[in-house]
């Protein structure tokens, strides 16, 4: 796979992480209880940039470290067999966000455990500081590990496969993709829009992004096998 193809890959693996709804649902709350509480709009931006970073990092750190881990499990070639097991990952993820990714209730509950959704919103409201934001912005990340572990198993296998001078391009191409739903909400809150219309929004295009992300990893399990799996097969028969 050339460098324009894989990087393409990881942008399109990290817009589907980003249009999973956790971390946003968390920032939204960690805002609105901030400002509910009568707090000033320069400290409720603060405790939202705090959960950006700390989520930003998070997916760092994850990727990265999944894409240590496979480079010193797959040291010379990811055999056909791992790209299968990923793409049948994918493939089962996406049709599970297709099926149940949201709750049948009103708003924007999402399928995760319960305790954990419990914790999350606990804590969004005794969040007062810009240390508690950003360690809740790295534990929403971990809350929705289920349905973003699809997309950074196959990131990583894509990084490892690049040539060592594009790997860290490649790593800041999905971060800076997966993150881009907590930006523009960042964004419109620092510019005055209401936690409520943002919401509204994100209830109103629930299930247009609950498609995007079941289909998106459904797309890339396709291009990864074919390109992956049944070209090397056919490579190797033509052999």
């Amino acid at each position: 796979m050339d460098i324009i193809s894989s990087l393409s890959i990881l942008a399109l693996a990290g817009l589907i992480h980003a249009s999973f709804q956790l971390s946003v649902s968390v920032l939204t709350l960690v805002n609105g209880h901030a400002l509910g509480a009568k707090h000033s709009q320069q400290r409720a931006l603060r405790l939202s940039t705090s959960f950006v970073v700390g989520a930003t990092i998070m997916t760092l750190l994850l990727l990265s470290t999944l894409s240590l881990i496979l480079l010193s499990v797959f040291v010379y070639e990811i055999p056909a067999v791992a790209w299968s097991a990923v793409c049948g990952l994918m493939f089962s993820v996406g049709v599970a966000i297709w099926i149940f990714y949201y709750r049948r209730s009103e708003g924007t509950s999402t399928w995760v455990p319960r305790p954990v959704a419990a914790y999350l919103t606990g804590r969004t409201k005794s969040t007062k500081s810009s240390i508690e934001a950003f360690a809740l912005g790295m534990v929403s990340i971990f809350g929705e590990l289920i349905f973003i572990i699809a997309p950074l198993l196959a990131a990583s296998m894509v990084i490892i496969n690049m040539p060592a001078s594009w790997q860290l391009a490649g790593i800041a191409t999905y971060t800076i993709f997966s993150i881009l739903s907590l930006v523009i909400v960042w964004v419109s809150i620092g510019s005055g829009h209401r936690v409520s219309k943002i919401q509204k929004w994100r209830e109103q295009n629930k299930y247009f992004l609950q498609f995007i992300a079941g289909g998106g990893l459904i797309v890339m399990c396709f291009y990864l096998y074919t390109y992956e799996v049944l070209s090397s097969a056919v490579l190797i028969g033509g052999y």
